[in-house]
């Protein structure tokens, strides 16, 4: 209960407020303007962000950077798919080019407890409730397939459905969710061969010490261009329980900035500006065979 002589002192301390306020200057409360360019909401505005270099947007990737998500292992370059996405999202909260600065980060270190170097990182990571426990996503900003990729000519390169892969000894990089849908939906015989660098298991492809590598499926098309002579897409598949994949941009946990950034993937979602980025950097990935 408030005494009476206190509801009497605050009343009077309120009308003294009022009086010093002059009748014709009503008073409001400031608030930050968002940079110019940014379509971002004065609550999100740069100068309010808690960034770990003031004024500098910190992201991180592995390297090298591969196509299809970066273009010439130069992630500063805003060519491929997940840079371009980068620029996009920076440019809403209202960061010039300039003012991205890029980390290296190791993939599986990025979604690891702890502190992080990075205000965000970008690097195929797939959203998944055991990586929410150490770190924070951002909402999904691609919807991804697993692909099998083999070499021309292998009994494993024409496989027409899952069941047929079930003899194949198979490559994945460790720390994946291509791991784990080798290990849930193809489920092999044998057990999958890990490589802790993706390279590795494209090398064990090359080398013949596989039969299939899984990857998701832009990163199969680059395989097949570029780095396996002779290889091909024998074809995609989803993820366990029907739940689509998706990758998000991981944040250290308890970040601030998940909501602004969410706020500008919605943005770009609604503009078309992120269909338009994948359709440029991510277009071919629509003519692989599905298996089932």
């Amino acid at each position: 209960m408030v005494r009476p002589s206190m509801l009497l002192a605050l009343g009077a301390l309120a009308a003294a407020a009022v009086a010093c306020a002059p009748a014709s200057e009503p008073v409001t409360q400031a608030s930050p303007s968002s940079p110019a360019g940014s379509t971002a909401p004065a609550a999100c505005a740069k100068d309010g962000l808690a960034l770990k270099t003031p004024g500098k947007l910190t992201v991180g990737t592995d390297k090298p950077a591969y196509e299809p998500w970066f273009k010439d292992d130069d992630p500063a370059n805003g060519e491929g798919f997940e840079s371009a996405v980068t620029y996009a999202v920076a440019t809403q909260l209202g960061f010039a080019k300039d003012e991205v600065v890029w980390e290296t980060v190791a993939f599986d270190t990025a979604f690891a407890p702890g502190a992080k170097k990075f205000d965000f990182d970008v690097n195929q990571v797939s959203i998944t409730p055991d990586r929410a426990k150490a770190v924070d996503f951002s909402d999904g900003y691609y919807t991804v397939k697993q692909a099998v990729v083999a070499v021309e000519g292998s009994k494993f390169a024409t496989a027409a459905d899952l069941a047929s892969l079930k003899d194949a000894v198979i490559g994945v990089q460790v720390g994946t969710t291509s791991l784990q849908a080798v290990s849930d939906v193809i489920k092999p015989s044998a057990q999958p061969k890990v490589y802790s660098q993706q390279v590795d298991a494209v090398n064990a492809l090359k080398n013949k010490q596989v039969d299939a590598i899984v990857v998701d499926l832009p990163t199969a098309f680059y395989v097949t261009a570029a780095q396996v002579e002779n290889s091909t897409i024998v074809g995609q598949f989803g993820a366990t329980g029907g739940t689509p994949e998706e990758f998000g941009l991981v944040f250290e946990k308890g970040s601030t900035l998940v909501s602004c950034v969410n706020e500008a993937i919605a943005e770009l979602e609604s503009s078309g500006e992120l269909a338009k980025i994948e359709s440029q950097w991510l277009s071919a990935a629509a003519g692989a065979p599905e298996l089932k």
